[in-house]
């Protein structure tokens, strides 16, 4: 269900002309390229992580799932570069399905590390200040 959202605000996003003279524009370029640079440092720090641990460097200290928050944020600053509310909306909606996703993933990594990704529940929340 989730893959029809994420087309869609792809599509949104490669088709709509960006608001260059809007301040939004700003804005959304800002938050595209903190995210795309969040994304970048999670993936550094998920791959300087032992196999048989948890990733708990860098971002990982402050959010069970950077890599998916960064990108959340990058495609949230898309959304307001364009100024499309349209894209915006789909943007939520596979938000709340990719939820569901790292929920399930959760499970698995606790099934993998057993306790020691169960201390790192209790530690570290889930989406940086959210659990």
């Amino acid at each position: 269900m989730r893959l029809p959202f994420a087309l869609i605000t792809f599509a949104l996003l490669i088709l709509t002309p960006l608001k260059v003279a809007t301040p939004l524009f700003a804005l959304g370029i800002a938050l595209f390229a903190l995210g795309l640079l969040g994304f970048v440092v999670a993936l550094v720090n998920f791959r300087d992580t032992p196999p048989d641990q948890p990733a708990e460097l860098g971002l990982y200290r402050h959010s069970r799932n950077p890599q998916v928050v960064s990108l959340i944020v990058a495609s949230l600053g898309m959304c307001l570069a364009i100024g499309s509310w349209a894209a915006l909306l789909t943007q939520v909606s596979t938000m709340a399905f990719g939820h569901a996703r790292i929920l399930a993933e959760e499970g698995t990594c606790l099934r993998q590390y057993g306790e020691s990704y169960r201390a790192y529940m209790g530690r570290v929340p889930r989406y940086f200040l959210f659990v």
